[in-house]
């Protein structure tokens, strides 16, 4: 991979509408022909000063948490194979955690133990690595990636994070979106997000309204469309 990459992608293996930004901007790499580098950035990082027992659905501590344990294991497999190998063990993570029964809770310590052997074998990697799901020396590793990422775009964002054309281009959090679009599509949009975020006034253009994204986790197929949620601050929070 070369030192300036057409995009740099910052993703949290736990993070629903990461996964489809990166499932289109695959579209686009593809049709584009684009060196993509794929970066880390950790939910359970981001919100390390939230009291999640007050500002979050129940289940948010624990995913967050599981991804953190994820992204250890990615640090550990770009250290030892080089930041390539992170285009093939992401996507070998994440669809095994959005495409699955929603009965299934693949975050859950023992399943997701399972699905991380799964990963790294798909993704050609020794079976050693998931040891570092557990090693906490991994963090100081991601929170640096993290704090890569939070520079270039402020503290008030989530995931995910791109950087087109760096080191000089534009960097911002999102797009967030609740479909994969078709490849025809996916070329538009990149095109009209890339020149939006590109514009140098540009600051922010956001709604709350979100529709629940379409992966079978989430009990959505992909003929169907999400229920529409009203997210504050860029979540579900419960603001007891």
């Amino acid at each position: 991979m070369s030192e300036t990459p057409d995009l740099r992608f910052w993703f949290d293996p736990v993070c629903p509408f990461a996964w489809l930004t990166s499932r289109w901007v695959r579209s686009v790499q593809r049709q584009r022909d684009y060196e993509v580098e794929w970066r880390l950035i950790s939910l359970r990082l981001l919100n390390a000063h939230v009291d999640y027992d007050t500002h979050f659905p129940p289940e948010y501590e624990a995913g967050h948490t599981a991804g953190l344990h994820l992204l250890r294991v990615c640090a550990a497999a770009r250290d030892a194979r080089g930041p390539e190998v992170l285009a093939e063990l992401y996507p070998a993570i994440s669809s095994r955690i959005f495409d699955a029964d929603p009965a299934e809770d693949p975050l859950r310590p023992t399943r997701g133990r399972e699905v991380l052997a799964a990963a790294l074998e798909q993704a050609g990697l020794p079976a050693e690595l998931a040891a570092a799901y557990d090693e906490d020396r991994w963090d100081a590793t991601i929170q640096a990636d993290t704090d890569e990422a939070l520079a270039l775009t402020g503290k008030d964002v989530g995931t995910p994070i791109l950087h087109v054309a760096p080191p000089e281009g534009a960097a911002f959090f999102g797009p967030v979106i609740s479909r994969v679009p078709s490849d025809e599509d996916a070329l538009r949009l990149w095109d009209h997000v890339v020149g939006l975020a590109t514009f140098p006034g540009f600051a922010e253009m956001k709604r709350s309204l979100r529709e629940l994204p379409q992966l079978r986790a989430l009990g959505v197929a992909e003929d169907e469309v999400g229920r529409t949620e009203d997210w504050h601050a860029g979540s579900r929070r419960l603001k007891k």
